[in-house]
């Protein structure tokens, strides 16, 4: 455990980059957003009014983990710090990293609620389709896909200190393959009805709780697998 929490200190010697850097492009985006609807004024009507750039502190989190993957494990180990307690260090961090941006997220739905979209009728954090009226849940479709997220890019990186870039490239064309051979079969099977009708009856919280958590676990564990021949 000592071990685990000291790779927890040595992620955040970049903490700026981890913590800080997300946050201020997401400030960053939610300030271009309002000043381009602003701008607008009528011409985009209160019910178009939604922005998909909460996203934006999703994708800089991600790559900060990538980052860490292929620069701070050779550093690890280098102060002999094992792999096991390296990989759960790393999961810690995604952990608490996550139900932190969650409650952030969280808050500022709350936040644009109560101001009416930031005064101009913007749904940046309260988007129709994630939002449920437990605040509980409310925080697991927020906090749970950065897990899933943050755990893709750890796997991504240990996927490179494996097998070097051959094995993201063939990482990257496997999944190609398999996502065209998907849909392939299933336009040739006309599945698509089906398939959108299952994707209309799920709820929020199986589609950005419930199924990120299972990929996040998943991508966890063939991470661990992989890592422990990892080279730094």
């Amino acid at each position: 455990m000592k071990q685990s929490l000291a790779v927890v200190r040595i992620h955040l010697v970049s903490w700026r980059f981890i913590g800080i850097m997300p946050v201020a492009i997401l400030a960053l985006v939610l300030v271009l957003n309002l000043a381009l609807f602003g701008s607008m004024g009528d011409i985009i009507p209160p019910d178009g009014r939604t922005t998909g750039g909460v996203l934006s502190i999703y994708i800089t989190v991600a790559v900060g983990y990538l980052q860490a993957m292929t620069q701070s494990f050779p550093f690890a180990l280098g102060l002999s710090v094992t792999r096991r307690a390296f990989y759960a260090g790393t999961a810690l961090l995604v952990a608490i990293e996550a139900a932190a941006a969650g409650a952030l997220l969280l808050g500022l739905k709350v936040v644009e609620q109560a101001s009416g979209g930031w005064g101009l009728g913007i749904k940046f954090f309260a988007i129709a389709f994630l939002v449920v009226d437990n605040p509980l849940l409310q925080w697991l479709i927020y906090a749970v896909p950065f897990a899933a997220l943050s755990a893709m890019a750890v796997f991504v990186g240990v996927v490179f200190k494996r097998w070097g870039q051959a094995g993201v490239y063939a990482l990257t064309i496997a999944l190609g393959v398999g996502l065209a051979g998907a849909v392939v079969l299933i336009t040739l099977q006309d599945w698509w009805p089906a398939f959108g009708g299952w994707f209309a009856e799920q709820t929020p919280l199986a589609l950005f709780a419930g199924y990120p958590l299972v990929l996040a676990l998943l991508l966890g564990g063939a991470g661990w697998l992989a890592i422990r021949r990892a080279i730094p």
